[in-house]
């Protein structure tokens, strides 16, 4: 008995709907980053003895556990970057809480801190693209009597820094570099160096890779606030719903030789959280949008 064509015309949209779902949040474009960048194919073949850049990323990338292939076509699709929005809450020095929550596609994050030493004891810290700010209370200035969202425009780029150089953000920041991206072999570790673009073009990274492929250190070089070093050991996965994304327990920030934040990790969601940062209208005014 043939199908009603009612019922087939329902499942081709259900079809339809699953594979727009599989390919939209990996493909759709960021913030200077090429959407081809993230999908990580194989690497053309070369020389034995030439390390290949994007082989090494694609290999930092399956470590982590950012990559998956379409459930109903294993095999027959690339694998893709799925990794898109995580939350990590730490404590250490010097911040007794820290939590944060990271998007890359757009590129944004806020972070929530109290340093019993610091001035303000109490901080949200917020970015979204070229725009940043910092909040009395979470979502500050989305609506009228709720909060105030005060501009820190000339934050933006550190704190996107922040972002791209945790160790998902480095190897979607090093494919998205293509050939711009160079790989060697340094006392039998490898190190893929490649440059930053967009909110920060003129920044160049190197991220280290540890003998599991993880990445164990992310160096920056650029104007003195954004030259920085980031080390994050102890991966495991941490969520409480197992992703098979690994997670660093340790995370230790420095900037001129000067320890930033050395934290560890309390509670991980790596499991593509909601995250939305919307950028109020105060700040979008402030910067002449």
């Amino acid at each position: 008995m043939s199908m009603p064509a009612g019922l087939r015309i329902t499942r081709l949209l259900m079809l339809a709907g699953v594979l727009l779902l599989v390919f939209h949040a990996p493909l759709a474009r960021t913030d200077g980053l090429s959407p081809a960048a993230l999908t990580v194919a194989p690497a053309a073949p070369g020389p034995a003895d030439v390390p290949d850049a994007r082989a090494a990323l694609g290999a930092a990338a399956d470590a982590l556990g950012m990559l998956r292939t379409a459930a109903f076509a294993p095999g027959r699709t690339p694998r893709l970057d799925v990794t898109n929005t995580m939350e990590y809450w730490a404590s250490g020095t010097p911040f007794s809480e820290f939590h944060a929550a990271l998007v890359y596609n757009p590129p944004g994050m806020r972070v929530e801190f109290t340093n019993p030493s610091g001035s303000p004891q109490h901080a949200i810290e917020v970015v979204s693209g070229k725009y940043a700010w910092n909040e009395s209370q979470v979502g500050a200035g989305l609506e009228p009597g709720k909060g105030t969202a005060t501009p820190a425009l000339n934050a933006a780029k550190e704190r996107l820094l922040f972002l791209w150089t945790m160790p998902y953000g480095a190897v979607k920041a090093g494919l998205a570099a293509g050939a711009k991206a160079k790989v060697s072999v340094e006392n039998g570790t490898t190190v893929v160096t490649f440059p930053f673009s967009g909110q920060l073009e003129g920044v160049t990274a190197r991220a280290t890779l540890d003998a599991k492929n993880l990445v164990a250190k992310v160096e920056t070089q650029g104007p003195p606030d954004l030259t920085t070093e980031s080390d994050f050991s102890d991966y495991a996965d941490r969520g409480e719903i197992p992703t098979n994304v690994l997670f660093p327990g340790h995370i230790v920030r420095k900037r001129g030789g000067k320890v930033l934040a050395d934290m560890q990790m309390k509670m991980v969601d790596t499991n593509n959280p909601y995250i939305v940062i919307p950028v109020p209208d105060n700040i979008l005014n402030a910067s002449g949008k």
